[in-house]
C-alpha cells in the first residue's frame, strides 16, 4: 500500500464505489475516503487532510465547483482533480479558475487518469485537450472584453490570492511555493489576470490591486 492519501466526492455511489476499487490497485494510493457531496467532503477534510481530492462537478447541498473554490483557499495545499461528464468549455474554465489542478472526463482512460493523478501529487504541470481548449476558449473571451468592463468581481479567489502576494514583490517561484502550485500555474494565472486587468506589466496588476482594494 502506498502512502497517497485521497478522498473522493461524487453523489453517483455505484460511479464513486467502482472507482474507490480502481483506486485500491493503484501502487501508490494509500487510504481513501468518500463523500456524496460537496458538503461532506469538507466536513471530512476539517477531519483529517488529504493529499488530493476527486471530485465531481454536479453534486447535491455543495457542488462541486463552490467545494473547490472553498479548498482553494483554506486548503491550498490540497491536490484537486475533477472528473465529470460535463465537457463544456465553460464549465471547465470555472473549474480551473477554482483551483484544480487536473480536469478529465468520466470516459477517460485509467492511464490518463494514473497520469494526471501522479504529476499534480509530484507538483508537476498536467494539461491535456479539454483543458487546453478550456483555457483558449477563456483567452478568446477575455480578449473580447474591454479593460473597462472588468472589475474585482472578475477575479477569481485564487487570483486575488495571487495578486496579494505579487503586490509583495513575490516572484511567480515564490507565489508557486506559498500556495502550493506550480510556477506554470501561476504564470498562467498571472497573463489572464493582465488580461482581465487590462493591465501591461506587473506594475500594472499593482496599480490595479491598490485601486480595487486588492493589495492587502
Amino acid at each position: 500500500m502506498g502512502n497517497i492519501k485521497v478522498y473522493i466526492a461524487d453523489d453517483h455511489t455505484l460511479f464513486r464505489k467502482a472507482f474507490v476499487k480502481v483506486l485500491r490497485e493503484l501502487e501508490r494510493i494509500g487510504e481513501i475516503k468518500e463523500a456524496e457531496d460537496g458538503k461532506e467532503l469538507l466536513n471530512l477534510i476539517a477531519e483529517d487532510i488529504p493529499d488530493v481530492i476527486i471530485v465531481d462537478i454536479e453534486m447535491p447541498v455543495m457542488d462541486g465547483i463552490k467545494a473547490c473554490e472553498k479548498l482553494a483557499i483554506d486548503y491550498p495545499e490540497i491536490k484537486i482533480i475533477v472528473v465529470s461528464m460535463h465537457d463544456n468549455k465553460l464549465t471547465i474554465c470555472q473549474a480551473l479558475q477554482a483551483g484544480v489542478h487536473a480536469f478529465l472526463p468520466k470516459v477517460a482512460k485509467l492511464t490518463e487518469f494514473e497520469k494526471a493523478l501522479y504529476a499534480v501529487i509530484d507538483g508537476k504541470p498536467y494539461t491535456n485537450k479539454v483543458m487546453e481548449e478550456a483555457l483558449l476558449y477563456s483567452d478568446t473571451i477575455d480578449k473580447g472584453k474591454s479593460s473597462q468592463q472588468y472589475t474585482k468581481a472578475d477575479l477569481t479567489e485564487r487570483e486575488k490570492a495571487i495578486m496579494k502576494l505579487i503586490c509583495k514583490q513575490l516572484t511567480n517561484r515564490e507565489i508557486a511555493e506559498a500556495l502550493f502550485l506550480s510556477e506554470h500555474t501561476v504564470r498562467n494565472h498571472r497573463v489572464r489576470m493582465m488580461r482581465k486587468t487590462g493591465a501591461k506589466n506587473t506594475q500594472g496588476l499593482v496599480k490595479f490591486a491598490f485601486e480595487n482594494g486588492l493589495s492587502a
